[in-house]
This record gives structure tokens, sequence and C-alpha cells, in this order.
């Protein structure tokens, strides 16, 4: 077979093999081509004209961002009284130092049902308790100015969390409650186990993604600091959710993307499109938020947001919860049609933009679908015991839809959904527009122009990966 016969298609430019990201040379055929059409690596380096146009668009963006945050950033989150209630509650480390096995009974416990009918829940509750075995707990608190403090605590046979002894527990602490009421147990200590957890898993991070893997935690800690050093701040001081939101995810996503994927057009072209995707967010969540007047209010813990901090608008926190939710996959998906269309074109270089897009759209609906699929079934997931009550109580569809719960869960997955769907063409014609409009430098012109051999183009493809 006649190199000619082996490749029926015009090789890449001579002598610029692909390259891994240890900077290792491959065989410029395209056999090695496709390999590595999914890596993230560098990526060629484009022309100084094209650099100024992109750095005109991103420039202004970059210093609005940084203006924001310092006309935003707040002076830490103002303090209050603490109530007592959910997680507004003075707690303590404590740990359970016996359990015993007493009756019901004998501690008081109620054996009367309310309506003398033990086949109710709250009956059969009340029956379990008259006649089963309850534990009655002693507890150390081990933090705080009690430290050393023991109480007791009666844990009846039907509660869902059993106390054992030796378990590490959170108390919680109420100063105005006569002495022997002031503690009770509210949860179990897991941070060594969550603490494990995370370990492995930025082990594995590191293991499998090496020096970029390093630097998506490092740019993980960083978002974390944003979050709450001023997005969380600047929305408890009053400030505008939406705007705090915009800014923050801004600032994210600028420090993520590049730390984690350098400082380059390919990554620019990402920001762009992630940036464009965000705006049509926020300009649809805004619109069905207040179309279907979703106040953001629906359950304890934003209750209890509202109770202690009235000025804050909870519909405008809702749509900041939208943006930044849907930030983190939003990121994903431009960065991976941005290196598509990139590879596309170090493969192909003499492939138009037409022909760039559509060959990177056939690639991002593979996407669409699997991205928008584990959106949709992340949220699902997470208010899973909600559709359960509603599936015991036996609700239509439209009745379950139409709460302001299920409601708000439904605009939160179809907006992010949208903007990811959207996210996809834009993002991939960007890309297209930028790398074939692309103008090479007279080094880059003169590689273009050489011809390649046939010869060498089967050399590369036969080459030993």
């Amino acid at each position: 077979m006649t190199p000619t016969q082996q490749f029926p298609h015009p090789p890449p430019e001579p002598g610029r093999g692909a390259a891994d990201e240890h900077g290792h040379e491959h065989g410029s055929g395209l056999g090695h081509g496709h390999a590595h059409s999914h890596s993230h690596g560098p990526a060629a380096p484009v022309s100084k004209h094209l650099r100024k146009v992109i750095a005109a668009v991103l420039i202004p963006f970059a210093a609005a961002v940084l203006v924001g945050l310092a006309v935003l950033w707040p002076g830490g989150a103002p303090s209050h009284q603490r109530t007592g209630v959910g997680f507004d509650r003075q707690t303590q480390q404590a740990t359970v130092t016996q359990v015993v096995a007493v009756s019901c009974k004998a501690v008081n416990a109620s054996g009367d049902t309310p309506t003398g009918d033990t086949s109710t829940a709250e009956g059969a509750s009340a029956q379990a308790q008259a006649t089963g075995s309850c534990k009655k707990a002693t507890i150390r608190v081990d933090t705080g100015h009690d430290k050393g403090r023991t109480f007791t605590e009666i844990v009846q046979p039907d509660q869902s969390r059993q106390l054992h002894q030796g378990e590490k527990v959170v108390v919680a602490y109420e100063p105005s409650a006569p002495r022997e009421l002031q503690y009770s147990v509210t949860d179990v200590n897991r941070r060594f186990p969550m603490a494990l957890l995370a370990g492995i898993f930025a082990l594995a991070v590191v293991v499998v993604g090496r020096l970029r893997g390093v630097m998506a935690l490092v740019a993980l800690a960083i978002s974390f600091l944003v979050l709450n050093l001023f997005i969380l701040p600047a929305i408890l001081q009053g400030s505008n959710p939406l705007l705090v939101a915009v800014v923050g995810s801004s600032a994210i996503m600028l420090i993520a993307l590049y730390m984690c994927h350098g400082l380059s057009a390919r990554t620019s072209v990402a920001v762009i499109g992630t940036l464009i995707s965000l705006v049509l967010i926020g300009l649809l969540g805004s619109l069905f938020i207040g179309w279907a007047a979703l106040t953001g209010n629906t359950d304890d813990n934003t209750g209890l947001i509202h109770g202690l901090y009235p000025s804050i608008d909870m519909s405008g926190l809702l749509l900041a919860g939208v943006i930044i939710g849907s930030l983190g996959v939003l990121d994903d998906v431009t960065v991976t049609q941005t290196s598509a269309v990139w590879e596309l074109h170090e493969a192909n270089p003499s492939m138009g933009w037409r022909g760039l897009y559509r060959a990177g759209i056939r690639i991002g609906r593979d996407h669409i679908a699997s991205v928008v699929n584990t959106l949709v079934l992340a949220y699902a997931g997470a208010a899973l015991p909600l559709l359960l009550l509603f599936s015991i109580a036996q609700s239509s569809v439209g009745t379950v839809a139409n709460s302001e719960l299920v409601a708000e869960e439904i605009v939160r997955t179809l907006v992010g959904s949208i903007g990811l769907v959207a996210s996809v063409p834009v993002t991939t014609a960007l890309a297209a527009l930028v790398v074939s409009a692309d103008r090479p430098g007279p080094a880059g012109a003169a590689a273009a122009a050489r011809v390649p051999a046939p010869a060498r183009g089967g050399r590369g493809r036969r080459r030993k990966r």
C-alpha cells in the first residue's frame, strides 16, 4: 500500500506533531491526532493580532470584575443575637460516656395516646414508649467554658438516632434555660469521616490529574474562599444578591479556568462562552422567577434567614443560587467544546470555520445529552424526600409541580439546562471563528506554506505510540 493510499486526507502541518501534556511530541499523522483530541494540553500559540482582539474583550471584563469586588467587598457578616432556632444555636463538642437501658415508664415517658387509637402513627409511638425500653445516655461536654460538665438525655425507642457509648456528638447550648436543660444532643460529630473522604478525593485527583489535578484543587480552594469571604458576607450585609453572584461567579470563573487550563486563547474563548451563557441564565432566571412569583422563602432555613435579615431579597437570593449552581457545569462544557474545535483545527488546518463548527457541534450534541441528564438527576436526587412525600400523599403531577417548593427546583433545573444547551453552539461558533480567523506570523506562514511529503506522513502514522 502506498503512503497516498494509506492517507487519503492531507496530514497536519509539518514539524508540528501533536504534543501530550508532558511536552513529548508524537508523529504528525492523524492516527495520533485523534488519540489526543480530548486533551486540554497546551494549545498552539495564536497570532499577535488575535491576542489583541481577545484582550480587547477580556481586559475590560476583568477590570469590571475587580471594580465590582472592590465596591461590594463586605466588612464581614453582620452580627446578631442568636435565636436558638435551627442552625442559629451555640454548639459544643461532646462525648457519650455511658448508655444504660431503662424502662420508659421509669423515666416518665408518656404512654397515653392522644386519641386512644394505637393504629395511628402518634398512637403507635406512644404505645412503644409506654411498653418499650428506653436508653439513658450520659454525655460529657468537651469544649467551651463548661468543658467536663456532664448531663443526661433519654433516648426513646422510636428515635431515628440512637446514641452509643464512646460516640462523638454535637450538643446545643441554651444559656437562658434551666441548668439541667441547657444542653441537648443535636447531631453526631462526623468530622473525621468527612475529612477522610475529602482526603481520598484530593488524593485521587492528584494521582490521576498530576499537576493539573493539583491546580484544580487550588482553584477549588480559591472558589470556596470567594464564596465564604465575599459572596455570603456581602449578601448578609445587604448588597443585591444578583449583583454579588454575578461578580463573585465571574471572579471564580476567571481564576479557576485560567489556573486550571493556562493563560491562552483557547481558555479565553471558553471564558467568553461561559460569560455569555451566564448572562442568558441570569436573564431567563430573573424573568421566570418573577413571572412564577417565586419568593425563595420556602422552608425553615430560608424563613430563619428572612427573619434575621429582613432586608435580604429572597427571590434575588434564589436567582443568585441558580447562577452559582450553573457555573460549575458550564465551564466544563465550554472548555471541552473549545478544546475539541482547537484539536480539529490542529488535525486539519485547511478546514474552514463552517466545517469546524459542524464537526464541533456533533461532539457537543453528545455532551448536551449527558450534561442535561446529569443536572436533572442531581436536582431530583436532592429533592427525593420531598418527591417521596408528594407520592405518599398521592398528589397529581400538576399539583406537585405547582407547589413553590417543587416549582423552584423546576425553574432552577430548566433555566440552568437552557444555559448549558446554549453554551454548546455559542462556544463552538466562537472557537471556530477565532481559530479559523487566526493570522499566523511570518514563521507560521512559512511553515504553513511548506507542502509535506506524503512519505513523511506515512512514517508519522507507523510511528510507535
